[in-house]
């Protein structure tokens, strides 16, 4: 009877739910009941199909009148709704219903309090889920399962406190519950989100280890946790190794893969993975190809993007809202506007309505492409299709106006966008603060600062960075310390781009002592100096007349150790692609050439050298090609750059090749690019060669150096052939050339590995008696030489180490804050910088 009852009821709100108000439904209900008695139980019964339907405000109504009928809804309908309450995230409607139960009487059972520990969880109250637990044993004398330890396990993830989910672990052991494979696949995303990757794999071999059987889902969870921080090596290892248990891949650990790849670049071992699917009885859905999609057009690879839309429309996977707004980004990244607004026009056509994002990403480009005049028609159509207080659609637009230097026109959108209810935030300061700065309106850029703190919205570390920049360039240099004190105050700490403003302030300024001093303290606080801070000093120098110093430095920026992930890549360097992005480096390095009156041809062959040395050359190569058109002219310098950059690479083929393109040019290649490409050749192992263009060098009217010799020299002593590498030591003598503790290190290294320790001791005492003082790495190999002829004795004589010897980071100077501390004396030249620098 229940059962047919239910269906009925169920029958007439599907009916019912369209054409009539929950409550005119309750109202009838109400008066059958009334005038024909039924069971009750059909109150208990709407409230529960109202539930399961998700239709949560109608079974609230229900909830409520209830009571006023005097009836108690049953925990089993109340459960029902509990869960789909916090399934649609309405967590203070939870709260508010548990409440009014306790108050009516009815008594929660594990699957009550589990839902409640489950939403508190997920309305970050982890803390409250933990009292809650506690309230459940202590006052409701309820166990929790092992699906409410789950719960908190998830919760303590979810907030990225690692310690506190392996916490609920000890307790559910404590309470004598045994975790389970979801339990510890738990642990293992919550190890993975924390960048752990190392003890995520330990806690999957603990699973094994607690004969626990580890399912797709476990190893899934860690595989993308390496596609994440882009160890794919790792992720395809585990891949394996899952595979090899005789699991099979699911659709999460493929999409993954996909993401994993595509962040790096690696399109083809993305698709590789989408291709293989089909073997696995997988099917992609709409994020398999949108993943793909988006790493495509990241790598400017437009018409794979629309040939793999066409791939999905033939497996029957429909192009959303984000596909074409993918395409928009790709297409407007790579400067085709007028292709993105056909796109756009088609989307129309299909009848998808733009979001946000959409209207953005074209807006972007327009202004990009200097429309502005398309960009303010499009922005017509985003107020009148409605997003009148949306924040990033403001932002965008005001970023472009200002980065076009239209400042009337952005005061006036700023105050449209106050006027239409869009309050403004960080970000919308910042940008018109920008702006105000690159027009030079110092005063309008601090009265906006000003606007913010009446507001009471913190300002960023970059907005005051811009408004250093902006006061050197006012001549207002003289209010800078005040905003520096300001920052501190703010708890604002300096950073590269902090530094890099002051340091070309001071220079322009002519101030080299108090540029140098600011570099010192940016060295001691592990900021590693970039491109653009060397090159500015170098500049300064010449500005004020000290050119040799000059010179000397941009020698030694050459050997400078730029670090990875400090410079380049946030600034050069697309993050996913890994590409130096030419056009953006010529605009950035032509404009500190243009502000400190450095020649182009200076800056350029700084910048050239640095992405070699950052093992970027074919990038080098491609920024040159991009450098050709705005008139530069490789010289002697550039050249041996680049060849230097392909003979480290093994590349020699290509840096001989450079070599024919100077002598065409009529460029006279010096003894560095032939010392580079010798280098080069003993590298790849071709001795002979490089003996052959060792001995052409005379013919070429130049003379070998002791680098030179010490390359060839430590090419023989490598390759075991130690008499060559000796005989080429005596030449070296005859003709004059000191040899340095670099031709000591290679000699006695390859004695050492040869075990003739008698003769490399005897080496290494005439070079300390000619006066070329052995640095760690001589002392080093000659240590190991021993212990490996197993004369532990005749170490003894090695363990004085001289003073002045060297380390190989060179890193001799670490400056500090304190002037007195760092030696600061009032006066400081380069001389200092190169211990810093070389």
């Amino acid at each position: 009877m229940f059962d047919e009852t239910r269906l009925y009821l169920n029958e007439l709100i599907e009916l019912s739910k369209r054409k009539h108000s929950v409550s005119s439904i309750w109202d009838e209900v109400v008066r059958v009941y009334r005038e024909f008695s039924f069971s009750p139980t059909v109150f208990d019964m709407i409230l529960k199909i109202y539930a399961e339907k998700g239709l949560t405000k109608n079974a609230l109504y229900v909830f409520d009148n209830m009571s006023k009928c005097g009836r108690v809804p049953g925990l089993r309908s109340c459960n029902s709704l509990l869960s789909k309450l916090v399934k649609n995230g309405e967590f203070h409607t939870v709260f508010s219903v548990y409440d009014q139960m306790i108050r009516v009487g009815i008594v929660p059972d594990v699957y009550t309090c589990t839902i409640m520990v489950n939403a508190y969880c997920k309305h970050g109250r982890v803390g409250k889920a933990v009292e809650f637990v506690e309230e459940m044993e202590d006052k409701l004398g309820l166990e929790p399962n092992i699906v409410t330890y789950h719960c908190l396990v998830n919760g303590f993830v979810d907030m990225g406190d690692v310690n506190g989910a392996e916490g609920v672990l000890r307790l559910m052991n404590e309470k004598g519950v045994s975790g389970n494979v979801v339990t510890y696949t738990l642990l293992i995303k919550g190890h993975c989100k924390q960048g752990k990757l190392e003890e995520a794999e330990d806690m999957l071999r603990g699973m094994k280890e607690e004969e626990l059987v580890v399912d797709e889902h476990a190893y899934g969870v860690l595989i993308d946790g390496y596609c994440r921080i882009g160890k794919m090596d790792d992720a395809a290892r585990i891949q394996d190794e899952m595979l090899g248990l005789g699991l099979k891949m699911n659709l999460f650990i493929c999409n993954s893969m996909i993401n994993g790849y595509c962040k790096l670049g690696q399109i083809v071992k993305a698709e590789g993975v989408l291709m293989s699917m089909d073997n696995w009885n997988l099917k992609p859905d709409s994020y398999s190809y949108n993943t793909l999609l988006d790493g495509c057009c990241r790598e400017g690879c437009i018409t794979a993007a629309f040939k793999l839309c066409d791939q999905m429309l033939c497996d029957g996977v429909g192009l959303t809202i984000v596909t074409y707004n993918t395409l928009l980004k790709g297409l407007c990244q790579t400067g085709a506007i007028n292709n993105a607004l056909h796109l756009w026009h088609l989307m129309l056509h299909r009848g998808l309505a733009p979001n946000e994002v959409g209207y953005c990403t074209l807006l972007d480009g327009l202004f990009k492409m200097g429309d502005s005049e398309g960009a303010l028609v499009l922005w017509k159509h985003v107020l009148a299709k409605g997003f009148t207080k949306s924040r990033i659609a403001f932002n965008t637009m005001l970023n472009g106006l200002c980065k076009m230097g239209k400042m009337v026109e952005s005061e006036q959108l700023f105050n449209k966008m106050k006027e239409l209810g869009c309050p403004p935030d960080a970000i919308t300061y910042r940008t018109l603060s920008d702006g105000y700065c690159k027009v030079e309106n110092i005063e309008k850029a601090f009265k906006v600062k000003d606007v913010m703190e009446r507001e009471a919205i913190p300002g960023s570390i970059e907005m005051y960075n811009s408004l250093i920049s902006a006061l050197f360039k006012a001549k207002k240099s003289s209010e800078v310390t005040d905003l520096l004190a300001e920052m501190h105050i703010r708890g604002l700490s300096p950073n590269i781009v902090t530094y890099g403003a002051l340091i070309a302030g001071w220079c322009r300024e002519g101030m080299m002592d108090k540029a140098f001093h600011l570099y010192f303290e940016m060295t001691e606080k592990g900021l590693a100096p970039n491109i653009i801070i060397c090159s500015t000093i170098v500049s300064g120098l010449y500005r004020i007349g000290r050119i040799d110093e000059a010179n000397m430095l941009l020698q030694k920026i050459m050997d400078f150790d730029f670090v990875p992930g400090h410079y380049f890549s946030d600034s050069f360097l697309n993050s996913d692609t890994r590409s130096v992005d030419a056009q953006k480096i010529v605009n950035t390095l032509e404009e500190s050439a243009k502000s400190f009156l450095l020649p182009n041809n200076v800056v350029y062959n700084v910048a050239i050298s640095a992405i070699c040395k950052f093992g970027k050359v074919d990038e080098a190569r491609k920024l040159i090609s991009a450098l050709l058109l705005r008139g530069f002219t490789p010289d002697n310098f550039t050249y041996c750059t680049l060849i230097h950059g392909f003979s480290v690479a093994g590349n020699v083929d290509e840096a001989f090749a450079l070599r024919d393109e100077m002598l065409k040019k009529g460029i006279v290649p010096s003894i560095s690019i032939y010392n580079a490409l010798i280098n080069g050749l003993c590298k790849s192992g071709n001795l002979t060669r490089a003996l052959r263009l060792f001995h052409k060098l005379h013919s070429k009217g130049l003379t070998p150096n002791v680098v030179t010799y010490n390359t060839l020299i430590d090419g023989y002593c490598k390759s075991g052939n130690i008499d060559e590498a000796l005989k080429l030591e005596e030449k070296m003598r005859e003709k004059g050339i000191t040899a340095s503790v670099v031709t000591y290190s290679a000699l006695i290294n390859g004695l050492c590995k040869l075990g003739d320790i008698k003769e490399s001791t005897k080496l290494l005492s005439r070079m300390m008696k000619t006066g070329v003082d052995p640095n760690l790495m001589t002392h080093y190999t000659s240590v190991q030489g021993y212990i490996k002829n197993g004369d532990i004795e005749k170490m003894s004589s090695l363990h004085n180490v001289p003073n002045n010897c060297s380390l190989s980071s060179g890193r001799i100077y670490q400056g500090t804050e304190s002037t007195e501390a760092s030696g600061y004396t009032g006066h400081l030249d380069a001389s200092n910088l190169f211990a810093v620098v070389c």
